[in-house]
């Protein structure tokens, strides 16, 4: 897989309905997910301009987006937990990503 440009960590990576256990496995969201998510729609990037920065194609932004869109409104139709994988790989400023404090 190409690697991808991301351009910090989560400041959380996991989330879920408050004060009760989600009924089943909880969603995991990509590091790649969320970046597009991130840039697209709380930025308010043209995909075009998203893909730039990430190091990517378009289709490969739209995609990621797609199924993080499909995801979040899943969590919050479902109250199932949602976790950002992918702690491992490495920010555009340099070292490696660390796990944030958990919030649910």
């Amino acid at each position: 897989m190409k690697p991808r440009n991301i351009a910090k960590a989560p400041a959380a990576t996991r989330f879920g309905p408050s004060g009760a256990q989600p009924a089943s496995a909880p969603l995991i969201m990509t590091l790649d997910e969320l970046e597009a998510l991130r840039l697209v729609d709380y930025e308010g990037l043209m995909q075009e301009e998203a893909a730039a920065r990430m190091g990517v194609s378009r289709g490969t932004v739209w995609r990621c987006l797609s199924s993080a869109r499909t995801k979040t409104a899943t969590m919050m139709v479902e109250a199932r937990g949602l976790e950002i994988s992918d702690l491992s790989a490495e920010p555009k400023g340099g070292g490696p990503l660390s796990p944030p404090e958990d919030i649910n």
